[in-house]
């Protein structure tokens, strides 16, 4: 194995790619006192992790465990494990944490008595909420509603938070039937308590492959993005239509991108018409604005504008599942801001960065009785507590554009690995920070993720190929580069080993040059090797990495 070492680089050239030098480490963190780089001091996961994990197994399925954390000592952009190794995570919780770790303002909010209290008296929301609850909702929740959505429904997590969503677009659906009333006949009250019309009526939701909304029962038949997720679990006989899939560079595949969007979008009306025939017609559309579990697909901003248009046209609602991509890393609140629809989305699901879930929703979508969409918690006062905090920090910070910033160092650089390593990564795509680029097949992606996790960078991947980021919105500059020069750093490796240097203790042999991905390795001996790329010098030494 062998590790890179500095030799010769052009000063112009050195700050762009390394952060360790001495201005660098000086740059200021919206973090106060965050570690100034990654350190790894064990194997991970390491003993200490493998211990628990151990003990973790005897009790429930832990499979999934990849390390246990110490929450004390992680902060900001570093997640620190019970072994010690301080890593740099750009995927903070799967998208969740939006300031990070241990924020001093949210770790503020959490000292106030009334806050605390809040804590200790969890209350049923739907039944008892506190004095101060509409309050909240309006400084919060509210406050950063999408454009045109005037009512709110919280929830606890994104799987419940798109599953009541679709019960109000089922409910909407038919109150429309009936002519704007729910004055239920018997038969219809009859019926239902045994699953029958017409009180449950036979209705669809459409959805798209590649599509992630969750994984409780319902959301399920809308979810197809890995077998593992629904084997074995019974599904309804819902349309399921083709996602675009665009070929990258997008400026270079323009004609064939716009040629994929139409013939998704022929198919979703040819799916609706089919449905409707079949006599369980489509009561709303669910799409995520950027498919994050099925791999980071992108649409364009046609796409969402014609797919809205078919909504209204067949009167289903239309849902975007923001639970990922809401609350900033795109550089927008929300991501379908960015598609500039004619009119604001019929229910938007929000949970991950919003630390709470729910969903925004036209009042027409709301039901006209109580407990129709309803459950004992209805979310949680002390995750708004958290969430004032978040969105005060944002205002504050103007982190929607440090995501900006920080997205376009992140684009670009990892656009230029793309040039040089064309063989290993491709189709870098992205909003903001919400990053993905793919590699060349899954073997090599789960090998870029695990070599990164040796450099101290905690990633992971989506879809079949992809390696996402999902960074904090406090995520600089500085960690941008920092990121990029230890994924270059990695590719170098990898297509350095790609390579057959044929070593020989024959001396006349011992120095010769090999080419490979637009990098020439220069073999000097068993022990030492220099590499030129991109007027950087480096020498790769026989070491473990």
């Amino acid at each position: 194995m062998y590790r890179f070492q500095d030799v010769a680089r052009p000063a112009a050239t050195a700050a762009k790619h390394f952060v360790g030098t001495p201005a660098m480490r000086m740059v200021s963190s919206l973090c106060p006192g965050e570690y100034s780089a990654p350190s790894i001091e064990t194997s991970i996961p390491g003993p200490k992790s493998k211990k628990l994990l151990a003990e973790l197994s005897q009790i429930q399925l832990s499979g999934s465990v990849q390390l246990f954390a110490d929450y004390n000592k992680s902060l900001g952009n570093y997640l620190v494990d019970v072994d010690g190794n301080v890593m740099l995570d750009v995927y903070t919780q799967i998208s969740s944490m939006p300031l990070g770790y241990n924020h001093p303002d949210m770790l503020k909010a959490l000292e106030c008595d009334e806050n605390k209290k809040a804590v200790v008296n969890r209350p049923a929301l739907g039944v008892f909420p506190g004095a101060d609850w509409p309050e909240k909702l309006r400084n919060t929740l509210m406050s950063v509603a999408p454009k045109g959505m005037d009512s709110l429904t919280t929830m606890m997590c994104g799987s419940c938070s798109n599953e009541n969503a679709y019960k109000n677009m089922f409910m909407k659906y038919q109150r429309d039937k009936r002519g704007g009333t729910s004055d239920f006949t018997d038969l219809e009250k009859e019926s239902c308590m045994i699953n029958m019309p017409p009180g449950a009526p036979k209705l669809s939701i459409l959805s798209f492959k590649g599509a992630f909304h969750g994984r409780t029962l319902g959301v399920l038949s809308t979810t197809h993005s890995k077998y593992v997720h629904k084997l074995d679990v019974p599904a309804f006989d819902w349309p399921i239509a083709r996602f675009p899939v665009y070929k990258y560079p997008l400026h270079e595949n323009l004609r064939e991108n716009e040629q994929e969007d139409e013939r998704c979008l022929a198919e979703v009306e040819e799916l609706i018409e089919k449905w409707e025939k079949k006599g369980n017609p489509v009561a709303g559309i669910v799409v995520e604005p950027i498919q994050s579990e099925g791999g980071d697909n992108h649409a364009s901003p046609c796409f969402f504008q014609k797919l809205q248009k078919i909504a209204k046209k067949y009167n289903a609602g239309y849902l975007i599942d923001e639970v990922q991509t809401g609350g900033g890393p795109t550089g927008k609140m929300w991501c379908h801001e960015h598609f500039d629809l004619e009119t604001s989305p019929d229910i938007v699901t929000f949970s991950k960065k919003m630390q709470t879930g729910g969903y925004y929703l036209k009042s027409e979508f709301l039901p006209d009785m109580p407990y129709r969409v309803f459950n004992t918690w209805m979310g949680d006062p002390t995750k708004i507590v958290l969430l004032d905090a978040i969105l005060k920090v944002i205002k504050r910070e103007n982190l929607l554009s440090v995501v900006e910033k920080s997205g376009d160092i992140l684009m670009s650089g990892l656009r230029e690995l793309e040039a040089e390593f064309p063989a290993l990564i491709n189709s870098t795509r992205g909003r903001g920070t919400f990053i993905t680029f793919d590699a060349a097949d899954n073997k090599l992606r789960e090998d870029i993720v695990n070599r990164l996790l040796t450099k101290g960078v905690q990633s992971g991947g989506c879809g079949v190929v992809g390696i996402r980021m999902r960074p904090a919105l406090i995520f600089q500059p500085h960690h941008a580069h920092m990121f990029l020069d230890r994924l270059r750093q990695r590719m170098h490796i990898i297509a350095f080993h790609s390579c057959d240097f044929g070593f020989t203790k024959n001396p006349k042999r011992r120095r010769s040059a090999y080419s490979t991905m637009g990098s020439i390795y220069y073999v000097i001996n068993r022990r030492s090797i220099f590499l030129q790329s991109e007027n950087r010098l480096l020498r790769l030494q026989r070491y473990a990495i």
